[in-house]
Order: C-alpha cells, then structure tokens, then sequence
C-alpha cells in the first residue's frame, strides 16, 4: 500500500562516505531533486560537513554532516570503494540506527549496503549488493540473508540495491510506493529509463544467452504494453518474440524475474494503479480497459498483489488534494 499521499513533503538525505562512487551519489539526488512536481527536498550529507574524497578521482563539498540523518524520512546509503575491508565510522552506524529507529527508511545503492549491514539491521533480512560483492557481503556479515540474484530488495524500512543502475530501480520503486505509478513513469522518462523493472529480476543475463535475443524480449515487452486491453497469452507473446512457447518462457524468467503471465498481470495493475490516479474511471471501466473483464477480478488481484483495493488506493492519492 503506498507510503503517503503526493500532497506530503519527504526528506530525503544521500549519505556521503570516503570513497563514494560519482554515480551512486548522483542517483538519488538528481531522482529526488526538489522541483515542482516532487514533493522531496535533499540534503547532501557526510560524516562531518565539509570535503569528502570520493571514488574515480572525485570529492565531494558537502553542506552537512550527520544531522541530516536526525532530519530525514529517506536515508541513502551509495556505494563506496572498499567496503569489505573495515566498517564506516562508529559516529555513522550510530546515526544510523538512530535514523532507523526515528522511522526513516534506510535505501542502500550497490556497496552501500556494506555500511548499512555494519548497523546489524540487516541481520535475518534480505539483502543484496554489487555482485562483485555478494560474496565478501556473506562473509562480513553472515546473518545477513544475501540475494545475488536480483536488482534490489525491500524488507519495508531497510532497502537495498545492486550495481549503480539498479539504484536507479531502486529509486523509482521507491517513488511509485510514495507517489503513485503516474509519479514514477514521469521521472523514468525524465531519467529516460526504464519505468519499471522488478527486483526480482536477474542482476545480469547469463553468457548463455545471446544478446540479440534480449533486445528481442525487450521489444515484446513494450509492444505487451500498448496491447494491455488485449487477449495476451504465453503464445501470442513468444509468437511475437519468433521463439518457442517453451524457449520464451524460459528465457523470459530469466530477464525479468517473473513468468510471462504474472509479468502481464503486474503491468495490468500498473496500468489499472494509474488510472485510478490520474482518472475517474469506475473500477469496472478500468477493469476492461486493462484487460481484466470485470472489476471483481480486478479486485482479486489488486488485492493479491497490493495488499489492498482498488477504491483505498484511488483514496490514498486523492486525499488531500
């Protein structure tokens, strides 16, 4: 269920260590930069304000140390180099936890999740991080349950990522959680990425399989989504795909972390989330706009995948307004 109506201001703080890395920085604070049409303001932070030596030749002027970790609903933790060999220091795990049990959120991008497992509020959770990394993760930290085999987990108030793109995935989940799926597509466009790749999705296809076959997938994923109204089925795709049933859907996995069909019944719901945001379609109108027939079913899986209704979610985003 999403975090909080578009109407609310959410502080976000990127955390700054030595040896960050230009683009895990740079992820959020431009994702979240405060402009009209995001209800975000950012702060830059490090241990102390000041210069922080950054990775791949780059420092950092930052305005403010740790007390933006006292402010913020958002904490982000980018990646830095080197994490595997000694934990941040001791001033900033604090900062932290406490940040943590304020109830800010905590959203480590690649080895940021290194720093935020050293405040031990990754133990018993899920977690990822660079691949490069997963290993030296499991080490450092054993209780710590590492995923290497997905772009970023949500356990609710911790949250982490993979490999600097992936942080961009990160972003944008957060985003359609706080405002909504119309709110996130608009700065994936902005971003010119992606608007929506599961986390459960593979940090990198295997060798095996050949890139021209992704490009492929790729393409019958967005010519899946301008047909959501429409009959779709494991066969209509892979006959768009010009593979096998079988091969597609092997595959499919493969790049997405989902089967075709729930791949289609997810998108189905994004597209029914957006309009209950953006229209006043009645539920059943959007049910057979998306493809669903009628809005018992659409109710049925809303309610399977979000947690909650139709008619509460179109709530959650009008109230306030």
């Amino acid at each position: 269920m999403p975090a909080a109506s578009s109407s609310a201001l959410h502080r976000v703080a990127v955390l700054v260590l030595e040896g960050a890395k230009p683009l895990d920085v740079g992820i959020p604070a431009q994702v979240f930069t405060t402009r009209a049409s995001m209800p975000y303001e950012v702060r830059v932070c490090g241990a102390t304000p000041g210069l922080v030596t950054g990775g791949d030749g780059l420092a950092y002027s930052v305005a403010h140390g740790l007390d933006a970790l006292a402010w913020a609903d958002i904490v982000f933790i980018p990646g830095y180099r080197h994490p595997d060999r000694e934990d941040p220091p001791p001033a900033v795990v604090d900062a932290l936890v406490a940040a943590h049990g304020r109830g800010a959120r905590l959203a480590a991008i690649s080895t940021g999740a290194f720093a935020l497992a050293a405040t031990g509020l990754l133990d018993g959770r899920r977690a990822t991080t660079h691949w490069h990394y997963t290993r030296a993760l499991m080490a450092r930290h054993p209780l710590v349950q590492v995923d290497e085999n997905v772009l970023f987990v949500d356990e609710g108030s911790v949250l982490t990522s993979a490999g600097a793109a992936s942080g961009i995935d990160l972003c944008l989940h957060i985003l359609r959680g706080d405002l909504g799926v119309a709110a996130a597509n608009h700065a994936a466009r902005r971003l010119v990425a992606a608007p929506y790749r599961s986390g459960g999705q593979a940090q990198y296809v295997p060798r095996s399989v050949p890139e021209p076959l992704g490009e492929r997938f790729a393409a019958t994923r967005e010519w899946a989504l301008h047909r959501l109204g429409e009959p779709l089925t494991l066969d209509v795709l892979a006959r768009q795909a010009e593979v096998s049933a079988r091969t597609f859907s092997r595959r499919f996995v493969e790049e997405t972390g989902y089967t075709p069909m729930q791949w289609v019944m997810r998108a189905r719901i994004d597209l029914a989330r957006e309009l209950l945001e953006r229209s006043q379609r009645s539920v059943e109108q959007i049910a057979a706009d998306i493809g669903l027939g009628t809005g018992a079913n659409l109710r049925l899986h809303f309610q399977r995948i979000l947690g909650t209704t139709p008619t509460e979610y179109r709530r959650t985003f009008t109230r306030g307004e």
